[in-house]
């Protein structure tokens, strides 16, 4: 239990602080940025699965092409949420891709509805509803709906839909959805490698070495994740997940001085008393599934 909590905090904290990272390579354009990501990843996954003799997996994955569907369609998914992020962080909009993460929870609780036939009780019902509230109201204050948390919410939400069907593990996956976006990725990388102004081929050795450790730095949460998320119960990881998108909230206010005024402040108000009204209905019925067991 300690252990896992350890695990997936690390986890948290480590995406919680990705703006800073992000800002850190706003010199390189965020396309760039998410390229070197894909390809990075791939290099130390394959590494490491290679390290750990875990590839039996793949062989029969690539004789199956129906199979791989799923994988190709999360690998868009991820690339873009990666695009989307990036961009978000280089171009001032930190709170904003907080929102979508703190909003991503509820979206993945109504896929779960409309895809997979769960049911919600009553107090999860309000809790969507008071999110959806709460993103009615700052489309109508700010006079646009909010793309970039609505982008970022949704598109991790289909990912994790589609992972949580998936037969394989965190890092098999992730290194399968690289290896799809490879033959993309890797040409595009090499034209823009190639440009007058390009982060890895004209840049500092700082940039270079900053765009490299996106492999393991995209890698290392996602695997202590998975190794704490296998200790806890789905409560608690539930919980410790918006420490996330709150150490990037934090950020985005204290650090990078984003405008917080009051028509954001009301409809980041709704989204966190629903996160409230989810969380507590989440906590109570694991305590009740805890006492159950113990009669």
């Amino acid at each position: 239990m300690n252990a896992g909590l350890a695990y997936v905090s690390l986890a948290f904290v480590a995406w919680g602080l990705f703006p800073l990272y992000f800002r850190w390579l706003g010199s390189v354009d965020a396309v760039e940025v998410s390229l070197h990501r894909s390809a990075w990843t791939l290099v130390f996954v394959c590494a490491l699965l290679a390290a750990l003799r875990r590839w039996q997996w793949l062989g029969p994955m690539l004789r199956q092409p129906r199979a791989l569907l799923p994988f190709v369609a999360s690998a868009v998914l991820l690339f873009g949420n990666w695009l989307v992020y990036v961009w978000a962080v280089q171009h001032g909009h930190v709170l904003d891709a907080s929102l979508g993460y703190f909003v991503n929870p509820l979206v993945s609780v109504t896929l779960g509805v409309l895809v997979l036939r769960e049911r919600l009780n009553r107090i999860q019902w309000l809790a969507v509803a008071i999110a959806g509230a709460g993103v009615l109201w700052m489309t109508l204050a700010i006079g646009r709906p909010p793309w970039i948390a609505l982008v970022l919410a949704g598109s991790f939400g289909v990912y994790g839909l589609l992972r949580k069907t998936s037969t394989l593990g965190a890092v098999e996956g992730l290194a399968l959805e690289t290896l799809l976006l490879a033959p993309l990725v890797l040409p595009w990388l090499t034209w823009w490698a190639l440009q007058p102004g390009s982060g890895f081929g004209g840049g500092e050795a700082a940039t270079v070495a900053g765009l490299v450790l996106a492999g393991p730095l995209t890698a290392l949460p996602l695997m202590a994740f998975a190794a704490g998320a296998r200790r806890l119960p789905l409560a608690t990881v539930g919980l410790v997940q918006y420490v996330s998108p709150t150490l990037q909230f934090l950020i985005g206010l204290w650090v990078f001085h984003e405008p917080f005024d009051g028509r954001r402040g009301v409809g980041f108000g709704l989204i966190w008393l629903a996160l409230a009204v989810y969380s507590g209905d989440l906590l109570r019925r694991s305590r009740a599934d805890r006492g159950d067991a113990h009669r």
